[in-house]
């Protein structure tokens, strides 16, 4: 994973004095909380519902073991004991007190992390699949893209306040992990026929309160080309976005009031004063990002081999063998695999993890995985290189922990926001809507007869739990002064992506674990030929599931 370099130990570091010294003035009177706000939130500062919440960045995922235990260091002494995973994939506090802020961020530079422009109206975190670098469908890694694009856009003078935030994600394989759709900015890296490599671009994705899938407006971009062709896009929506209302100021309002066709044609415009200037990108300077990400130093191991022995480890122990079956993915290097590490058991918010828990899952990864993990898009962390003959190890070590619940890609590990419980914005709450729904679907057996189903939740508009494209998506809305969730069928976040569609009236609280057990039995007395609850959903359509959950009772 990238290293700093004296550049970015420098600037980091004039970065958290500067902070520092806004800080100090606010409290003292000096700055108005107007003045304070822009300072606070390109530094990752919100002021939310309880106490202040403060935003780590984790470029395209990746934590090095190292900044695992500084981070359990900081929840243990500056918060509650915790940290959140978000979404996007960064790290969350939601405790910590506004006078020792810049105190963390220097704690955190120590490690090389920071939470510069982890919000605010500049471009954001870059981010990725879980298993880059690892994956077996993978065309090429994206970290390296990853890598250029977050030193581009890291105090960029021209985008600093742009008209609204701005978001860019990055797959390199065949299959979408990184919801590239639904970003401002979507790449997906590939080859073309002559094996060069390129990106497919797409612009104007996003959620929220008008939920748009992204338009592609170039087919194939010259690797050598794009952060020339990003600056096009960026300057294009800096000029033209609007600034007048929030809520329209987004680039996806912008894509969609000009046409794919027309942005497109502006973007090439501008592209084309840009491309042989100082952003073109060099062999030499892909090279060097690509250094930044050599292989792990792998064992030659047997991997048909590999599989016996864990297949008779399965056949004696049936817990272990659901792990496998559910945490455990097969990666591109013989006799390794990549392995989940669930953060959703019953009764613990989505995405929450302790300190403790934090420096137990540093000690797996030095142990067992080159001493990296990555954070997910579904709110969990990966070991990236497991050796197979390993896993039975790790798994028991893994459950000690709290961290080895077999539900990945089940209906339990559903994705949550902080909702009304933490969030100022919220409408509702979402954690006590989660716990219900595991709680009504704790039997393993029977979640995976159900197969692979993305359950979404969001405590308002904002859609931080992405509501829009889970198969199931649950928002929380706001009737005068009472919550009610309203329930959104048909949305997916993968390759084929999807919005979902509105159900109909919302629920109260205590009706959504009965509302989605009726969903699930539409789909059970449905699905033919194996399919998941998204191809039946696509298949029937809306109505089947409306008329049983909206039936009056005889």
């Amino acid at each position: 994973m990238y290293q700093y370099d004296e550049y970015d130990h420098k600037i980091i570091g004039e970065r958290v004095a500067q902070f520092r010294g806004q800080t100090e003035r606010y409290l003292a009177g000096e700055l108005k909380e107007e003045e304070f706000l822009p300072l606070r939130l390109q530094n990752g500062l919100y002021v939310q519902r309880l106490a202040p919440m403060l935003r780590i960045n984790v470029p395209y995922g990746m934590l090095s073991s190292k900044q695992l235990r500084k981070l359990a260091y900081v929840a243990r002494h500056y918060d509650k004991g915790y940290c959140h995973i978000s979404t996007r994939q960064n790290i969350q506090f939601n405790w910590p007190d506004l006078a020792e802020v810049p105190d963390i961020l220097s704690e955190l530079a120590e490690v090389e992390m920071h939470a510069t422009q982890s919000s605010g109206n500049c471009i954001r975190n870059t981010t990725s699949d879980q298993f880059a670098g690892i994956a077996k469908d993978e065309v090429v890694d994206p970290r390296p893209y990853c890598e250029i694009i977050r030193q581009w856009s890291s105090f960029h003078p021209e985008f600093a306040f742009l008209p609204r935030k701005f978001k860019i994600a990055v797959t390199g394989a065949a299959e979408d992990r990184a919801a590239i759709q639904v970003h401002d900015i979507g790449l997906q890296v590939l080859r073309n026929d002559a094996g060069e490599v390129g990106f497919k671009v797409l612009v104007g994705g996003g959620l929220g309160r008008t939920p748009i899938l992204g338009s592609v407006i170039n087919e194939f971009l010259p690797e050598e080309n794009l952060l020339s062709y990003l600056d096009a896009i960026v300057r294009v929506y800096n000029q033209l976005g609007r600034r007048d209302n929030k809520y329209k100021a987004r680039i996806k309002i912008l894509v969609k009031a000009m046409g794919p066709e027309q942005f497109a044609a502006k973007v090439e415009e501008e592209f084309q004063r840009l491309k042989e200037g100082p952003t073109a990108l060099t062999s030499e300077e892909i090279q060097r990002a690509t250094r930044f990400f050599p292989q792990p130093d792998y064992a030659q191991l047997d991997d048909t081999a590999a599989d016996s022995d864990l297949q008779k480890l399965s056949d004696d122990n049936p817990a272990f063998a659901k792990w496998l079956q559910r945490n455990v993915r097969e990666h591109r290097q013989p006799g390794y695999a990549a392995v989940s590490l669930s953060l959703k058991p019953t009764g613990v918010a989505p995405g929450d993890i302790t300190d403790s828990q934090l420096e137990a899952i540093a000690e797996l990864a030095d142990k067992f995985s080159f001493g990296e993990v990555r954070t997910t898009h579904e709110q969990n962390i990966v070991l990236g290189d497991v050796r197979k003959e390993q896993l039975f190890e790790l798994w028991q070590a893994a459950r000690s922990g709290g961290f080895a619940t077999p539900n990945i890609g089940t209906l339990t590990d559903l994705i949550c926001c902080p909702g009304g419980d933490f969030c100022s914005l919220a409408n509702a709450k979402s954690l006590p809507i989660a716990e219900s729904i595991q709680r009504q679907f704790d039997d393993l057996d029977y979640l995976y007869d159900l197969g692979d189903l993305d359950l979404n939740i969001s405590g308002c508009m904002n859609a931080c739990g992405h509501h829009h494209v889970g198969h199931i998506g649950i928002l929380g809305v706001d009737k005068k002064g009472e919550e009610f969730y309203q329930v959104q069928l048909g949305g997916n976040a993968g390759t084929d992506a999807s919005l979902g569609k509105v159900l109909g009236p919302a629920f109260g609280a205590e009706e959504m674990a009965a509302v989605v057990q009726k969903l699930i039995d539409v789909y059970v007395g449905q699905r033919v030929d194996g399919e998941q609850f998204i191809d039946t959903y696509r298949r029937i359509g809306l109505a089947p599931f409306k008329e049983k959950v909206y039936a009056k009772a005889d």
